[in-house]
């Protein structure tokens, strides 16, 4: 909604409910080189939301809200409740927009304890984990459990339990599972995920900025990325088993041994409009 300065919390969050979807924008300012706004998924505030910020400054620009330059780009501060971000905008030569998100770089920590718990979750056993990479817990924006698997036969294997994930989150202080495997299904992809984040209301997402940022660190961290570069772009493939499939690409700057500029991005496409009447 690009004019929502005057709608409340409480209704924000009835309005999120209703139009049901991963990810709900409330823009409440437009400014020079700045927008003020807010994430609402069903049931919470979202802090950021990786997904959402391609699709708002997709429709920004899209309604002659937003523009470009005479080079085909932009670059816009993102203001939020609890932080802030820089967007860049560009072009494409399909004359598509790309929409590119700085993400603040995750810190890595041990996973909760109760791998048999989590296993359990995910309808798989042991063997489905990547024995040569640790179960990690990314924390950022978001706090991302890292899970990774052998292949994709593993990724297909998965029967997630919701309800239990709710509680499982809830109880380790994590807000998604992030299942990969470096199998993929499109050879231009280094990667094939799977989100599932029902403790902060939708069961599986179909594509996950914030998701796919973490993952990026956790592959630069455990020498999975080329560092004889000090630009690294990785793309990844998500939404397949939804039927919904996306491509999410993150851009790493290295800089110092560590991680300079983290952005997380791509393009949108309009499935549907609606109006919502209060």
């Amino acid at each position: 909604m690009t004019d929502a300065a005057a709608i409340d919390s409480a209704q924000r969050q009835k309005i999120a409910r209703e139009i049901g979807m991963p990810a709900t924008a409330f823009v409440d300012d437009i400014g020079a080189g700045w927008i003020r706004a807010q994430f609402m998924s069903t049931v919470m505030e979202l802090p950021m939301c990786g997904h959402g910020t391609i699709c708002l400054f997709t429709r920004l620009l899209e309604s002659g809200l937003l523009t470009l330059d005479d080079n085909g780009s932009g670059s816009v501060e993102l203001r939020l409740p609890k932080t802030t971000a820089t967007v860049s905008l560009s072009r494409r030569d399909d004359d598509r927009s790309r929409v590119m998100l700085d993400i603040r770089p995750p810190e890595f920590e041990p996973p909760p304890p109760h791998l048999g718990t989590l296993l359990t979750l995910l309808g798989l056993d042991a063997a489905a984990l990547n024995a040569e990479l640790p179960l990690e817990t990314a924390r950022g924006d978001f706090i991302h459990l890292v899970v990774p698997l052998t292949g994709l036969a593993a990724m297909r294997a998965i029967r997630p339990d919701f309800s239990g994930m709710i509680d499982f989150c809830r109880a380790n202080g994590i807000e998604t599972i992030a299942v990969f495997c470096r199998e993929v299904e499109n050879p231009a992809n280094s990667i094939h995920v799977r989100d599932f984040c029902p403790a902060v209301g939708v069961s599986e997402s179909a594509a996950a900025g914030t998701t796919n940022a973490a993952l990026a660190s956790y592959l630069l961290r455990h020498g999975l990325l080329p560092t004889n570069t000090d630009n690294i772009s990785l793309n990844a493939e998500q939404g397949l088993e939804l039927g919904r499939p996306s491509s999410i690409q993150s851009l790493v700057t290295l800089a110092n041994g560590g991680i300079a500029r983290l952005q997380v991005g791509g393009v949108a496409t309009r499935v549907f409009d609606g109006q919502v009447y209060l």
